[in-house]
């Protein structure tokens, strides 16, 4: 996928294999949250549950590029937990992501990728896959089921005018924005570019995807 970076768009998605006890490994403070040259989108006032953060993503000179706030409860990724408890988990989970277009890396040896609509659809199906963990595999066959579940949500998030996407019309800040959308056994993925110009990327489950609505931040501790 041209316009999204492989290496950085897997870091804004928890770190599933390094996650033992259903808490991200890649969790983050509000620290990094802070340093973003760019507003933060989560579900708007409409939405009155927990609110937390998860993490961000930083390029090699330290900017950051895009991150998660996620709203709900907060999803396991335990093979124990899957089943009939993690049906019951309800949460859905907002990335930001920084519009850039192709720049010229921070030492001048090499070319940044740009950033679009389909970085935010990318970031948002690996993200859900962090939380999926078929009950039937065992650690080994479940870092095979996320290569494969993987590539396969890279090559979708490069066709966002394919079949596996509909359109999906959501507020954002009040005004309705056109979002690709589709769903999989595991939950929902959405994608749009604001009016603000940054792109954004949502995934969930438990919580219809059709009843929500997106506004900026203004506060980011309050999701500490």
């Amino acid at each position: 996928m041209e316009t999204t970076s492989r290496v950085g768009a897997q870091s804004a998605a928890p770190s599933a294999r390094s996650a033992s006890d259903g808490v991200p490994g890649a969790r983050r403070t509000v620290d990094g949250y802070l340093r973003a040259p760019f507003p933060w989108y989560g579900l708007d006032e409409a939405f009155t549950g927990p609110r937390w953060l998860m993490q961000v993503g930083v390029s090699a000179d330290g900017t950051v590029q895009h991150g998660s706030t996620g709203h709900g409860d907060e999803p396991s990724i335990r093979p124990e937990a899957i089943g009939a408890p993690a049906d019951r988990e309800r949460f859905a989970v907002v990335v930001t992501v920084a519009a850039n277009p192709v720049r010229r890396s921070g030492d001048g040896t090499g070319v940044l990728d740009a950033t679009s609509v389909s970085s935010a659809a990318w970031l948002a199906g690996s993200g859900l896959l962090a939380y999926t963990w078929p009950p039937q595999l065992d650690h080994t066959l479940r870092d095979n089921w996320l290569d494969q579940q993987t590539e396969t949500a890279f090559e979708l998030a490069d066709d966002l005018t394919g079949p596996a996407w509909t359109s999906l019309s959501l507020p954002v800040d009040g005004v309705p924005v056109p979002f690709h959308y589709r769903e999989s056994e595991f939950g929902w993925v959405l994608a749009g570019t604001t009016r603000a110009g940054v792109h954004l990327g949502a995934y969930g489950r438990g919580m219809s995807a059709y009843g929500l609505g997106f506004a900026v931040i203004r506060d980011i501790t309050a999701y500490v």
